[in-house]
């Protein structure tokens, strides 16, 4: 996965990103590993992760092409710039700013912003949103994407906040075209213990459920 085409198409075909904190660049490229095992391979690196350029750049060496490794909780361009000049090869953000989707388009990295209602929604994807993150959806869960859909079937939306095993198959049934996922996947007592064949695990009953969702 080294071009934006492919790694658009790697979110929507496993339905997932994983959302990381790591604590550290090691700690890191173990999760990671464990999700790859898994079959999940598209990773989010937050940048409130300590030393969060490093860990990208650390973590892009060590997995090469078998993973997608973006950036997460970017707030404005400059941090959207260094992260995709430290290895990121997508950028999510929690708000729409428009300077970094226009950073993102000029790098030819794939971008997700933020937003929550429609005008946002609408508005991040005029201006070149690839997906468009859904967020917070802990509070208002699947039916709002359903809701969404009815008016605006064109957009990727990627609901974040909420999801768990228990969600997956709703959020998908909805229409969400991939889902953001962190605590649930990655917890912290996993990380914690290094249970990585648990991760393994865990990945693996995600994906399931988001195929099962698809009719797979």
């Amino acid at each position: 996965m080294q071009t934006a085409t492919e790694i658009i198409r790697e979110i929507e075909t496993t339905g997932l990103v994983a959302i990381i904190r790591a604590s550290g660049s090691d700690e890191l490229i173990d999760v990671v590993n464990a999700l790859r095992a898994g079959g999940v391979t598209c990773i989010e690196v937050t940048m409130t992760t300590p030393n969060a350029l490093e860990v990208i750049r650390a973590a892009r060496k060590a997995v090469g092409n078998s993973a997608a490794i973006g950036v997460g909780t970017v707030l404005d361009s400059e941090t959207a710039r260094a992260a995709i000049l430290a290895g990121a090869q997508f950028v999510v953000a929690p708000i729409t700013d428009l300077p970094t989707i226009e950073i993102c388009k000029r790098y030819s990295v794939p971008v997700i912003p933020g937003a929550f209602t429609p005008t946002e929604i609408v508005r991040a994807w005029q201006a070149g949103a690839d997906f468009v993150k859904v967020f917070p959806t802990s509070a208002v869960g699947a039916g709002y994407i359903n809701d969404l859909r009815g008016p605006l079937p064109h957009i990727k939306f990627v609901p974040t906040g909420g999801v768990n095993l228990d969600t997956v198959a709703d959020f998908i049934k909805a229409g969400a075209a991939a889902l953001g996922v962190g605590s649930s996947l990655v917890t912290k007592e996993a990380v914690k213990n290094r249970d990585f064949a648990g991760l393994t695990r865990t990945a693996a009953a995600f994906l399931e459920r988001v195929k099962q969702a698809r009719g797979r």
